[in-house]
């Protein structure tokens, strides 16, 4: 494609730095401008592209044209194929430019645009996916859409809707009419004056239904494909533990183990894929998300600080390795992904080449110990998935590994670094997935939050620094004066009026650092993000929080993301915030708004739990005795890590090493002494010196 051999083709440099051979294409087009990479990959379609902006809107007006809206991003395979079949193809293109406004979209630079058109697409098809395909009126009101077409199913289309634009474009504004309802009703949420009520009968209830679709033998729910939803399994593993549900804590362990046994996980070089196209977690969507992967680093920190389990340290430890190897600039920013594609020695661009294996080769790498490996990671049937490749699976925990191959735990140790070094360092020679190198604000959260969670759990101090670092870059580079939050970044350019994702994922990340560090910094940029987003995002009628600014040229319809996904909605993270700010400011205007959306989401959460994960966990802080640990004193830092050691998700801690007016801490400094004081809505327990008595009077 021509999009690999831009990258793979190395330009003759002079000494200034100025190309000696300049790239020559047959057609630019304005996203040659644009520093997405998902856009630049479009740059020299023969297709008049345009970026999402107010001229390309305009235009359409002025000419009075259809508009053709098309969403993906860097790392999609089926938007990688349908550019190679329709939009290169110059016939194709001259349809499109004859009689539309062509309009591509990176979801992950504007998910709000991404949220509008794929609600329409929903509506329209009863599913979703990308690359998302939309045309629209003029004035932006979608007509038809969907996701992945063919060249001639796509041609025949838009022939068809040109020529009834042509011939009955009153039919088209009936139609729009009818589906902008539909669109701004699908996310339509209505505030709950009835009292708020909160009960475990009800989060039980919740997941007694949620569990019938849950897969006991191969963990997750019983279908394909499977994405791992970490969100889901962290709540789930929080209830588990704090009702004593041994049947339910199996299942979480069982996925988590399965997850990381499974070819969804890059055994060799570390890091999650997105989703498993199988029910047994074998064959991967091979991209690799920042988002995906730092969620599971936290979900795994967790299991592994209750369960001890070596196989979830070693997923950490390797994902972040991965993340630190390919998703890091010298900023301490993060990337966004991974392609899913990439070059076969043969030069044929095809999904997972980079990841997989064929027998022979590893025969050659692995000489007198293939059969060792073969059987640890099924170079059998079991891990064959097609032309002869093999994904790397596992189905054998270590213990019986052992037994049956007769190896000492040290010695299983070291074949396994073995081989993955030799096979790493094969695989390095290989083309490797292109990078998505912009940086996401919300995603980047994600990640420092994920780091911060590894150090809590595991104690590497470089892991607390990369999370620091990274907390300085968003601070530095996408927090502006105004006090507003830009959303992307790349090249030395943060652009992007922010989104609620970008406000709710950085003061839950700045509230995880501060826990981490005791250091007042982060907890007060966090309240200021918090007020920042009601003055912007808030919606009194609602008393929700709309997905876009108030200061952001409007959509078809302003949104509200509340359903949980791969990633929790932007509102239940916020809510999740303004319950821990409530407490630690002693703010009643957070507490009441925390409660309030909760409520608001209730009557929806009993039928669908899995999409209302991170509202449960929320939940549970109502249901259940939340904890505000107050530590002051000169070893409250000390004491706080030995705190961290014991898994109690039900608290928050606030401490410092010298007097502070923060309100759980005021008046409780003493010279020379580190109390903990055990709190339940400002009432405390006697002040103790032992993290030991700490966490019995939370266990009482």
């Amino acid at each position: 494609m021509r999009y690999y051999l831009i990258l793979t083709l190395a330009l003759l440099m002079d000494c200034s730095g100025q190309n000696k051979n300049t790239m020559e294409h047959k057609f630019t087009n304005d996203l040659i401008n644009e520093t997405s990479p998902y856009l630049l990959q479009h740059a020299h379609n023969p297709v008049n592209w345009m970026p999402w902006n107010t001229n390309a809107l305009k235009k359409a007006k002025e000419e009075n044209k259809l508009i053709i809206i098309s969403v993906g991003y860097s790392a999609c395979h089926w938007c990688h194929v349908m550019e190679q079949e329709s939009f290169e193809d110059e016939e194709v293109a001259k349809i499109m430019n004859a009689n539309f406004v062509n309009i591509k979209v990176d979801r992950e630079e504007r998910p709000d645009v991404d949220q509008v058109y794929m609600t329409a697409v929903q509506l329209l098809t009863g599913s979703g996916g990308w690359p998302l395909n939309v045309i629209a009126l003029p004035d932006g009101r979608p007509i038809w859409g969907g996701t992945y077409f063919k060249k001639e199913q796509w041609t025949k289309a838009l022939n068809q809707i040109a020529q009834l634009y042509k011939d009955d474009p009153e039919k088209l504004k009936a139609h729009a009419n009818q589906l902008e309802q539909g669109i701004k009703s699908a996310d339509l949420i209505t505030l709950n004056t009835d009292e708020a009520s909160f009960s475990n009968a009800f989060i039980k209830e919740s997941i007694d239904k949620w569990s019938r679709q849950f897969d006991h033998r191969e963990g997750g729910l019983k279908r394909s494909p499977k994405f791992m939803m970490p969100n889901n399994y962290h709540f789930l593993l929080r209830y588990a533990y704090q009702m004593k549900d041994e049947k339910l804590q199996e299942f979480v362990n069982l996925t988590l183990t399965q997850m990381a046994y499974g070819g969804v996980y890059d055994h060799i070089g570390g890091g999650f894929s997105r989703y498993a196209t199988d029910v047994n977690w074998h064959v991967p969507h091979f991209e690799k998300m920042l988002y995906d992967n730092a969620q599971l680093v936290s979900l795994y920190a967790d299991a592994y600080l209750i369960t001890k389990n070596e196989l979830y340290k070693e997923v950490i430890v390797e994902t972040l390795e991965f993340v630190k190897r390919e998703l890091t600039n010298k900023e301490g920013a993060f990337y966004s992904s991974l392609d899913a594609d990439s070059l076969t020695p043969e030069g044929e661009l095809t999904e997972g080449a980079f990841y997989v294996w064929k027998k022979d080769e590893l025969k050659a790498l692995l000489t007198s110990d293939f059969d060792v490996f073969a059987d640890y990671y099924n170079i059998n049937n079991y891990g064959l998935w097609e032309h002869g490749n093999y994904v790397l699976i596992r189905k054998m925990d270590d213990t019986s590994f052992l037994k049956k191959h007769k190896l000492s735990y040290s010695e299983l140790h070291d074949k396994k670094s073995k081989w993955k070094q030799l096979l790493f360092e094969s695989r390095d020679k290989r083309q490797k997935p292109r990078l998505d190198d912009k940086t996401l604000t919300s995603w980047n959260a994600l990640m420092l939050k994920a780091y911060v969670d590894a150090y809590r759990v595991l104690g590497d101090k470089a892991y607390l620094q990369t999370a620091i670092q990274n907390a300085t870059f968003i601070t530095e580079q996408q927090l502006r004066e105004d006090g507003g939050l830009n959303h992307s970044y790349k090249n030395g350019q943060s652009t992007i009026n922010g989104y609620l994702e970008d406000y709710a994922a950085t003061i839950d990340a700045f509230l995880t650092l501060y826990e981490a560090t005791l250091v007042d910094k982060w907890l007060h940029i966090a309240r200021d993000l918090t007020n920042y987003s009601f003055d912007h995002f808030f919606d009194e009628q609602t008393k929700m929080f709309y997905f876009t600014s108030n200061e952001d040229d409007p959509l078809v319809v302003r949104t509200m993301e509340y359903r949980d996904n791969v990633i929790p909605a932007s509102n239940s993270i916020m809510a999740k915030n303004l319950f821990k700010l409530s407490h630690y400011f002693d703010n009643a205007h957070f507490r009441e708004a925390a409660s309030t959306m909760l409520n608001n989401v209730k009557t929806e959460i009993t039928d669908y739990g899995s999409a209302y994960s991170n509202w449960l966990d929320l939940m549970l802080n109502y249901t259940e005795p939340y904890y505000e640990v107050a530590i002051s004193g000169e070893e409250a830092l000390a004491k706080k890590e030995k705190l961290d050691q014991t898994y109690i998700p039900n608290k928050l801690i606030i401490g410092s090493t010298e007097d502070s007016n923060l309100p759980l801490l005021e008046n409780r400094y003493v010279a020379g002494e580190t109390y903990i004081y055990v709190c339940v809505n400002k009432a405390c327990k006697l002040p103790v010196t032992s993290v030991n008595q700490a966490v019995l009077l939370m266990n009482e």
